[in-house]
């Protein structure tokens, strides 16, 4: 959707990452739409765990910017390139990542693109969830049985958004998604902390869906021996098919 520059708000004398719509999307009303989304969701978040919107504007030339807090660290994505996690470290990021999902769901936000891309890690182990680019907000949500009950939809009928491997099964097939789905891919990405791979994985999209919607990804204890059994018990629970069998909150996922 954009490009990131790094960039000085001359103003406040500080370094910022400076997020810019491309130049081939800035005239598509959907894509400047889901921009503006992106910066209102985020920026309505008050967490330390969620990164800090600075300020919303336009360049010279009319392209929707976001300035937003530049992080130190790197991404989960990164980090695996040197495979999994030690298993404490897993518990520790994992509670931040669903600690944070747990504050922009009680604002009736679902994040929609959990991935190890989306979150960075600092040398103190402070976890930031980037990219609420495909998020969604309810109006008047106020609560969690009223956001279980609300349908999300997607931004156009059929349309799948999200990222394969760890989209939820309801993503999958383009049907209408609660905070739930945040869960199931939270469970995708912790799998994918322990193993070093995600749990479903295919030769092409259909493939990958196929798997996401009707097969049980392997034991993780196969690929990380040291594995608790108790915390493998916690991400098969969020990674059920059924929204009805996973963790209905994540709030229940922290404790």
């Amino acid at each position: 959707m954009g490009e990131v520059y790094l960039a000085v708000d001359t103003r406040l004398d500080r370094r910022v990452a400076l997020k810019v719509l491309a130049p081939s999307l800035a005239g598509d009303p959907q894509f400047v739409q889901r921009f503006h989304r992106e910066a209102r969701a985020a920026s309505s978040l008050s967490h330390p765990s969620v990164c800090v919107i600075h300020e919303v504007g336009e360049t010279d030339d009319g392209r929707p910017f976001i300035a937003m807090e530049l992080l130190a660290g790197e991404t989960l994505e990164d980090r695996l390139k040197s495979g999994p996690l030690p298993v404490m470290e897993i518990i520790d990021i994992g509670s931040q990542i669903a600690d944070a999902l747990d504050a922009a769901h009680a604002k009736g936000i679902v994040h929609r693109d959990i991935k190890p891309a989306n979150v960075s890690v600092n040398d103190r182990r402070q976890v930031k969830v980037l990219d609420f680019g495909l998020a969604k907000r309810i109006a008047g949500v106020d609560d969690a049985e009223a956001l279980c009950r609300s349908s999300l939809g997607t931004t156009q009928t059929g349309m799948v958004l999200g990222t394969p491997y760890y989209m939820s099964p309801e993503q999958a097939l383009a049907r209408p998604v609660d905070h739930r789905s945040d869960i199931f891919s939270l469970g995708a990405l912790l799998y994918e902390l322990v193993t070093g791979r995600p749990p479903f994985q295919g030769s092409n999209l259909g493939d990958v869906i196929q798997r996401i919607v009707h097969i049980q990804p392997d034991a993780m204890v196969r690929f990380n021996y040291d594995l608790p059994s108790e915390l493998e018990r916690i991400v098969r629970k969020c990674l059920e098919k059924s929204s009805d069998r996973r963790y209905q909150t994540t709030r229940e996922l922290v404790v």
